[in-house]
């Protein structure tokens, strides 16, 4: 195998991981009013220099190999009316994985999503039901970015507020089945359970604990460091998340997260920052 070759193949395992550490859920199951324009830009570090294997053990990479990679995005979510939002998600990514045979890059925008959110009911203002439907479209040919390949997702969220320890709390849970359509294609299942503590009586401070997880399947079960074949892995991670509100209309979150088990993936870490703004069109 070449120099090229190898370098690919451990950049094209680094891609897989980071996919799979960025895919986070922005908005929740709580309902954005009418009128209301909800932007989040964020910036996402990744590290990992382990993976599992197809029967869950972990090891080091080969030859020392390190992937770290940076990812950017934006998501925006429109209230248009008490039952309906509107959200987009644009990613863009740049990943480096080096090895004692050197150094291989990869960068560029990734799958753009556009959903739709439904909230079908709600018990006394207080807990809410929500159904989404989401277009996945890619924004790339390279194959060393994604499955290159349109995708549709529908997901379930219920959300609610609460008090524990004399503290306001809130929680979501989430669950979206996802298809890849093309040649083998590929279905994956996506789960996440928030709980969060305000820490204040002004709201301004929060605390919150995530446990989520990836499953993917595919008529092709052999494992392939390809993003556009390696269609059978899984994972779960936990992560913690610290929240504060500078304004009404304007918050910053800092979270920390860690693959816990795996299979056909990338052990590692990550750590974002993103804002939230507001803004009231109505």
């Amino acid at each position: 195998m070449t120099l090229k070759n190898t370098l690919s193949k451990y950049l094209l395992a680094g891609i897989v991981i980071l996919a799979l550490a960025t895919g986070k859920s922005y908005a929740g199951g709580f309902p954005v009013r009418p009128g209301r324009i909800s932007l989040s830009p964020s910036a996402t570090y990744f590290f990992a220099n382990k993976a599992w294997d197809a029967d869950s053990h972990k090891g080091a990479f080969a030859n020392n190999g390190k992937f770290s990679s940076w990812s950017y995005s934006l998501y925006s979510e429109v209230g248009l009316s008490r039952k309906f939002t509107l959200s987009v998600l644009a990613p863009y990514v740049m990943n480096t994985f080096s090895t004692d045979l050197g150094t291989s890059k990869s960068s560029g925008f990734q799958d753009l999503e556009v959903g739709i959110r439904y909230y079908l009911a709600n018990i006394n203002y207080k807990y809410y039901f929500s159904l989404q439907g989401t277009a996945i479209v890619p924004m790339y040919t390279n194959t060393a970015l994604g499955y290159n390949q349109k995708g549709a997702e529908l997901k379930l969220a219920f959300a609610g507020s609460g008090h524990l320890f004399g503290k306001n709390s809130f929680f979501i849970l989430e669950n979206g089945v996802r298809e890849y359509f093309g040649y083998e294609s590929v279905f994956q299942d996506r789960y996440n359970a928030t709980y969060g503590l305000t820490l204040d009586k002004k709201f301004r401070e929060q605390i919150s604990l995530s446990v989520g997880g990836f499953y993917a399947t595919s008529i092709n079960k052999d494992f392939n460091v390809n993003p556009s074949a390696s269609k059978n892995f899984a994972f779960n991670q936990v992560s913690l998340s610290y929240g504060h509100a500078f304004a009404k209309s304007l918050s910053l979150f800092l979270t920390g997260g860690t693959f816990v088990t795996g299979r056909n993936t990338g052990a590692g870490t990550n750590f974002s920052a993103s804002l939230n703004y507001r803004i009231d069109t109505k």
